[in-house]
């Protein structure tokens, strides 16, 4: 069977990295120059045990439960084996051990040190020692005789020597290596090695061949090469048969040769090329454990068969899968649950030879040099592998023994037809949840966010999940059992969201606990359809969202009711929530060359529903994958790569992706990663986890958080103007969220924006200043377009007394064009501010008298004055056209703040063209023409109170949430509102001679009716016209003072309105021509009663004017208040 490379992992920081297996071969042990000796189950062991034996470990062995390392310190150290506990010290050097191997039974063992020495101790007694001199370099390796005769060790010094071990003298010295003065600056470190079982042989590697030497004679028998061998080998190690030889070089190729027969039976390439410094062959099994220089460790499998005996065939001709093009090296080994084919063993070949009945001639797989070793017949059975899936992680074994049988021995190459050698397609990532450990541990934290922690247990003794808050006050801990296997969660100020996947006897299920609920029901639990399993959830402010295999995103609310579904693009590969925001990646494609092809979309689930973000491309570092999604404390969107880039949504620029902070900045070795818990853009804080040698923090101890700075990557950081242009810029970017919460109406700190901007226009002060100062002016007017007018102000007066005239200049000129834009700015802002707080009045005074008017209590006295009321109301309509009417373009003094209201700005539901500013009975305020600065419509403060309170009640259940509260709206002043409700439109001041009639018999429906006309009629007289014409002598002679046609109306309009309703009802029939005697008996009693109601018609008057100062009551009703106002008794 060919051999398998599984994909290399990471195992320590980098540094020269050793490596061997314990007696039986259960436990793979590593150590490297992080201190820290790790035992491994198996390759895919994702929490291997960790001891740590000191600053740097350089060399180990293990034998009879007895682990030994040479450490930085000087020392030889024993540790207990498997338990790792401290066993002494053996011995000491002056400097620095290199290299420490056992004897056969494990009774001895040899160290050489950089202080030229060797030294043999006996592992039960210590003081039993031997010291070998005679090497004039410090010592590279060593290797004991398996008949304990010998001993053979290489220096710096170039040579090569045997030891008699029992006198201490020396057999033979070979000048084999190249000269150095230290292990740092050899070639290669040559790790020598005797065969086992009989010895017969010393296999010491030596540029690019391996040399071997016949024991008590001490000559070259012969040597071990290969043609595909392009750099210096750097160690040896034999198979426990003693039949095979594995050599490792510099470059990174592992080359197996069968001693007996000198053939070249494997050829395997590192996946980066680095160089191979740890080589061990397993005790029982066809394995090789191999470490390089960078700390990783690997594994090739099938090398031979158990037996001993490979097949007929000399050279395995075999290309290994090339994962460079897929994912870095220690990327796919700490993977764990988020790639998909991390644990999966690889074939050593991927692309393969064509070899035809008809020609026995062999072709290159590949023009990569690496590859040009790896050659496969192929019968005219076999599969194209041009063909085969990609991550698949075999081939069938019928093929793979039809394949084995017909390997043969190498011929000449000879190109015939080249395969397909282009981008290959990368597997896609697996669905995750930020701030999660992989699945397979079984102690891992299910989410870890601002909120709190859930951990999850999974062994022998329990199956469990905790909850903790950071802030108790949320919500004491609690204890869940886990008896249906969640294996995702997410966790938000009002609940705590689970999900399972689907067994053969049940569904995928989604469950919800809500701790925040206010009745007794805190938990509900959904049943997901068949074949569709749950694989992300999140959590916002009252709703929940699930993510399926079916490629469906499911909606909740926080109480369990089913809301919108929607389809996705593609695959899920995580998703988060904040507020109203939904943030979701999925696979839009696939990546090839290790990238992965992700979409992002953005939701805003409030009561406007919208989409942000729609289906964007999400950019990731090249040959990285996606490790965390979610929102910064304020709420802008971030994310994370594998590559430690953390990327923020920048609102101000398109909503295009910034990179704030890149963690492996703050990382001491390239293995050491940064695991993101939560953002802050106020404070700016990166709020991570130190993970040493790991990509995920353990359960236990519980980890410490760390806090990160952010920076921009701006280039010449290290200058004072790139310092300077990367503080404002990353100013700017971290207080756009500013922004986004005041154009959709949430609370936030007035202080923190303007801090924000004077933070900001001081560094473009000094900006311009360090620009003043290197005499670039032309860049002095570009930072002063960033500036605020105030700031602009005072670059002038400092180009001024620095005495550049031109600049200062310029910079006026800035200063013109900014007052410019900023009146223009205002000038619009108040237009569209007046125009919706128009709106806004307009619907409030329609929905709300409509309400009033289905109450029969109020329907009988309208009824009665709707007339009446009606009639004054459009005389004083009418005035006030006549009055603003003369010059529509014209500002007078009551409207000189308010800009005309644009035409057509109101338009009835059928298309047809009415009057908005017509006040209805329910609705008039009648003494807006006497005192229109202190008058307001009683309807819009209700409704204002009405919003006001419900944005209190809103931010008094959230008031523990850090989720951003909804702002109260700001009320406008009296006069604002009153002048802005009415306003006239220009297209109807040229109707002011057209007046409107109320419909007695359906005043009910008044408002309605507003809405729903096409036109306005032209009408007759009123009952008030006519009082008017008849009383107009009367009105002048009482006021002669009056001379202005407006003033006589309005002065008629109180003495009409104190009138009985029995008179107004009699001037209202007279109108509409009732009979002559019913129009005389009213005027009979209207001079009789003349000389009793002239008193009453001053009094009512005053009574009128005062009538808006005076404070209504707090504790009556709406219908009270409407009552009080529109409807003056009598």
């Amino acid at each position: 069977m060919p051999a398998t490379q599984k994909p290399m992992r990471y195992g320590h920081t980098e540094g020269h990295t050793d490596v061997c297996f314990d007696d039986s071969g259960s436990c793979i042990v590593t150590c490297g120059s992080d201190g820290d000796v790790r035992i491994w189950e198996d390759l895919d062991d994702d929490d291997p045990k960790s001891i740590n034996v000191g600053e740097k470990a350089y060399s180990c062995a293990l034998k009879n439960g007895k682990l030994v390392t040479a450490v930085s310190n000087n020392t030889i150290q024993v540790h207990t084996f498997p338990e790792g506990v401290p066993d002494g010290i053996l011995t000491r050097f002056t400097t620095n051990a290199n290299h420490v191997v056992f004897n056969k039974d494990g009774t001895k063992v040899a160290a050489g040190s950089n202080d030229f020495l060797v030294k043999v101790v006996d592992v039960m007694d210590c003081s039993q020692q031997k010291t070998f001199r005679g090497h004039d370099a410090p010592i590279l390796s060593l290797s004991f005789d398996p008949k304990d005769i010998f001993l053979a060790s290489a220096s710096c010094d170039g040579s090569v020597r045997v030891w008699q071990i029992s006198d201490q003298t020396c057999a033979i010295s070979w000048p084999l290596l190249q000269k150095c003065n230290d292990v740092i600056n050899a070639k290669s470190i040559c790790r020598l090695a005797w065969q086992p079982k009989s010895g017969k042989l010393l296999a010491i590697p030596v540029e690019k061949s391996v040399k071997l030497y016949r024991r008590e004679s001490w000559s070259n028998q012969f040597d071990l090469s290969d043609n595909f061998i392009s750099q210096t080998l750097n160690i040896v190690t034999w198979s426990p048969c003693g039949q095979y030889l594995a050599a490792g070089s510099v470059n990174g190729l592992i080359i197996v040769w069968n001693v007996e027969t000198k053939d070249c039976l494997e050829r395997v390439k590192h996946e980066k090329g680095y160089a191979i410094c740890g080589l061990a062959w397993h005790p029982t099994c066809s394995r090789i454990a191999y470490t390089d220089a960078e700390g990783n460790l690997g594994l090739l499998e099938n090398v031979c068969n158990p037996s001993g005996e490979i097949s007929s065939s000399k050279v395995s001709s075999r290309v290994e899968k090339d994962y460079n093009d897929l994912f870095d090296g220690d990327d796919t080994s700490n993977a764990g649950d988020f790639l998909n084919d991390n644990a999966v063993e690889t074939p050593s070949f991927s692309k393969g030879i064509i070899h035809d009945d008809e020609d026995d001639d062999i072709m290159l797989a590949s023009g990569r040099p690496r590859q040009r070793s790896h050659f496969l017949e192929d019968d005219e059975n076999s599969v194209d592998l041009t063909m085969l899936k990609t991550g698949s992680s075999h081939l069938k074994e019928e093929e793979e023994d039809d394949q084995a049988d017909s390997i043969h021995n190498l011929p000449v190459p000879t190109p015939q037809r080249q395969f397909y050698d282009g981008p290959l397609p990368t597997p896609r990532q697996k669905p995750f949840q930020s701030g999660s450990t992989p699945l397979h541990l079984t102690h891992r934290f299910m989410v870890w966010n601002s909120i709190g922690i859930i951990r999850c247990y999974n062994d022998e003794q329990d199956n469990a999940i905790d909850v903790e808050f950071h802030d108790t006050s949320i919500h004491h801990a609690t204890h869940l059992s886990n008896t249906l296997n969640y294996t995702v969660a997410d966790l938000s100020h009002e609940a705590i969201l689970l999900a399972c996947k689907s067994t053969d006897e049940l569904a995928s299920k989604l469950h919800c606990l809500h701790f925040s609920s206010w009745d007794s029901s805190k938990e509900w639990i959904v049943d997901m359809p068949q074949n569709e399993d749950v694989e992300a959830i999140c959590l916002g402010q009252g709703w929940a969202a699930a993510s399926t295999s079916a490629l469906l995103l499911r909606l909740f609310t926080i109480g369990g009711v089913q809301k919108e579904v929607f389809s996705l693009p593609g695959p899920v590969v995580s998703m988060a929530g904040h507020g109203e925001q939904l943030f979701i990646v999925y696979h839009r494609g696939i990546g090839f060359d290790g990238d992965q092809c992700l979409g992002v979309q953005l939701l805003e689930l409030g009561k406007k529903k919208k989409q942000i973000l729609h289906g964007d491309p999400l950019p990731l570092t090249r040959k990285s994958y996606l490790v965390w999604v979610g929102f910064s404390a304020e709420g802008t969107p971030c994310f994370v790569d594998s590559e430690g880039i953390v990327r923020m949504l920048n609102r101000g620029l398109g909503n295009l992706w910034t990179p704030v902070c890149n963690t492996r900045e703050h990382c001491k070795g390239k293995s050491d990663h940064y695991w993101v818990v939560g953002i802050h853009e106020n404070p700016q804080q990166l709020r991570c986890i130190p993970c040493k040698g790991s990509r995920f923090p353990p359960t236990l101890p519980r980890p410490a958080v760390a806090i990160l700075s952010f920076q921009l990557p701006y280039c010449q950081i290290g200058t004072e103007k790139g310092q300077m242009e990367e503080q404002y810029w990353r100013s700017v970017l971290f207080h756009n969220h500013l922004d986004y919460l005041a154009k959709n109406d949430y609370e936030y700190e007035e202080s923190t924006k303007n801090q924000a901007i004077k933070q900001q226009q001081e560094l473009l002060m000094k900006m311009l200043a360090l620009s003043c100062k290197l005499e670039r002016e032309f860049r002095c007017v570009e930072l002063a377009d960033l500036m605020t007018q105030n700031a602009v102000n005072l670059a002038i007066k400092y180009a001024s007394r620095s005495r550049r005239l031109i600049l200062a200049q310029r910079l006026s000129e800035v200063a013109i064009e900014k007052a410019a834009e900023l009146a223009a700015t205002q000038v619009e802002e108040e237009e569209e501010e007046e125009e919706e707080d128009f709106r806004k009045k307009l619907n409030a005074s329609y929905s709300n008298t409509a309400t009033e008017w289905n109450q029969p209590g109020l329907r009988n006295q309208v009824e009665e004055e709707a007339e009446d009321t009606g009639e004054a109301d459009d005389i004083e309509e009418k005035s006030e056209i006549h009055k603003h009417g003369q010059n529509p373009f014209s500002k007078s003094a009551n409207s000189c703040d308010v800009p005309a209201i644009k035409p057509g700005a109101v338009t009835s539901s059928n298309q047809g063209r009415v009057n908005p500013f017509k006040v209805s009975a329910s609705s008039k305020e009648p003494t807006i023409s006497v005192n229109s600065a202190r008058s307001t419509n009683i309807l819009d403060n209700m409704n204002k109170s009405y919003k006001k309170s419900t944005a209190f009640n809103r931010a008094t259940n959230n008031e523990k949430s850090p989720v951003i509260k909804p702002l109260v709206p700001k009320p406008k002043s009296k006069q604002a509102s009153a002048a802005s409700y009415f306003q006239k439109k220009t297209s109807e001041t040229d109707k002011t001679e057209e007046v409107k009639e109320e419909n007695p018999k359906n005043s009910s429906s008044e408002t309605s009716a507003m809405c729903d006309q096409d036109t306005e009629n032209q009408r007759p007289k009123t009952g008030f016209q006519m009082w008017l014409e008849e009383n107009r002598s009367n009105i002048l002679s009482d006021n002669p003072d009056l001379s202005d046609e407006a003033d006589i109306i309005k002065k008629g309009i109180l003495l009409f309105r104190v009138l009985s309703t029995e008179e107004r009802k009699a001037w209202a029939t007279k109108a509409k021509g009732e009979t002559a005697s019913d129009v005389a008996e009213t005027k009979k009693r209207k001079f009789v009663d003349e000389s009793q109601e002239t008193e009453n018609q001053k009094e009512k008057a005053t009574e009128n004017l005062n009538l808006p100062k005076k404070q209504k009551p707090l504790d009556l009703s709406t219908n009270q208040k409407l009552s009080a106002f529109a409807f003056k008794q009598e």
